[in-house]
């Protein structure tokens, strides 16, 4: 059974992720896309050609039937406002992050969900990440020991600042690198640790005429002790190590960025021999000082997405990210937003918990 999948969006995440990926997935087809943009819509009929070019979502829902799922990646203010017309429509929705602006929002899009026997599945890609599933297999392998201390860093040097939504202090744009890269990171302390117990969080705007955060701290104790340590910056004029992990054996440490997206950007799909592959000489290391070995990353597989939101469809098993992780994730950003401005360690709040 193929299923015909509708996409909303053909900027960066549209084209270089989600098209790429539904297409190297056997079983779904991307069947149109929407993008009101001529030169965008150009590039979808070059690439994709037997992809129908609609200019606008409310011609998708003319023929909403037509369609097994709609992934939305659209600016942040219109991931809520599409995916629940797309729900009502009847329609499953994949949803790029942050799926909300606030959790609030989040909650009320996972009602509609319920009511309406759809699922909602947050596009948490780096899930996929090669050296993140590393970390998942040591720790599960225990091979570090007991985690202490959990580091990550998504940290790029991009002084200048350019214009667009993402610079925007409009509360519904979810503008700022809490919300784009924090994401990410909290996800992933979340998906080893579990929710946190408490949070710290340092926010700050350090580029001239920044009006969003663009260097961000956030700390997390989580219930079993273990302490994650996330650092998100634009302004960093070196780069610090992409994981190091302390466990009370041995340690993991790990430089560079996951390879996919480099090579998504770069035209290959998941269906090019290699995909995902780091190369030898950017493996991390395992060990104790003057005992390291290097560790071969584990290869990347972002399509393991997608496989896992077909099998969700087809036979109504687990999806390969729940709406309730990413609304746990929006607590926490939340949480650190209130922890920065009132300069002391939070808990994140969750009604009903």
């Amino acid at each position: 059974m193929t299923l015909n999948v509708a996409l909303i969006g053909y900027g960066t995440g549209g084209s270089v992720f989600h098209a790429p990926l539904v297409s190297s997935v056997p079983g779904l087809r991307l069947a149109a896309v929407v993008t009101g943009n001529p030169e965008r819509q150009a590039r979808v009929r070059d690439r994709y050609p037997d992809a129908r070019v609609l200019d606008s979502a409310d011609r998708l829902w003319e023929a909403s039937g037509a369609y097994d799922l709609v992934v939305v990646t659209a600016p942040n203010r219109q991931h809520v406002p599409l995916a629940r017309t797309a729900l009502t429509a009847g329609v499953p929705v994949v949803l790029d992050k942050p799926v909300a602006a606030s959790s609030a929002e989040a909650r009320s899009l996972a009602a509609l969900s319920a009511v309406r026997g759809l699922p909602v599945f947050p596009f948490h890609n780096r899930r996929w990440d090669g050296d993140f599933r590393t970390v998942r297999r040591l720790a599960a392998e225990g091979a570090l020991g007991p985690v202490q201390r959990f580091e990550s860093r998504f940290e790029r040097w991009r002084p200048e600042i350019k214009d667009g939504w993402k610079e925007s202090t409009d509360p519904l744009d979810a503008g700022g690198i809490l919300y784009d890269l924090g994401s990410h990171l909290i996800d992933q302390a979340l998906v080893l640790f579990g929710r946190p117990v408490r949070v710290y969080a340092e926010i700050d705007a350090r580029r001239p005429g920044a009006r969003t955060p663009d260097d961000v701290f956030v700390a997390l104790e989580h219930e079993g002790g273990e302490r994650s340590h996330l650092w998100m910056s634009a302004t960093a004029a070196q780069l610090g190590p992409r994981f190091r992990v302390l466990g009370g054996r041995a340690a993991y440490t790990v430089s560079g960025m996951d390879v996919q997206e480099d090579a998504l950007r770069d035209g290959a799909t998941p269906l090019d021999p290699g995909w995902g592959e780091a190369s030898p000489e950017d493996y991390g290391t395992v060990g104790t000082p003057g005992d390291a070995r290097p560790e071969p990353t584990d290869p990347g597989a972002y399509q393991d997405f997608y496989a896992g939101v077909a099998d969700a469809l087809r036979h109504q098993g687990p999806p390969p990210v729940a709406l309730a992780d990413a609304i746990a994730g929006l607590e926490v950003i939340e949480a650190a937003q209130r922890s920065a401005r009132e300069h002391r360690v939070t808990v994140p709040e969750s009604p009903g918990r």
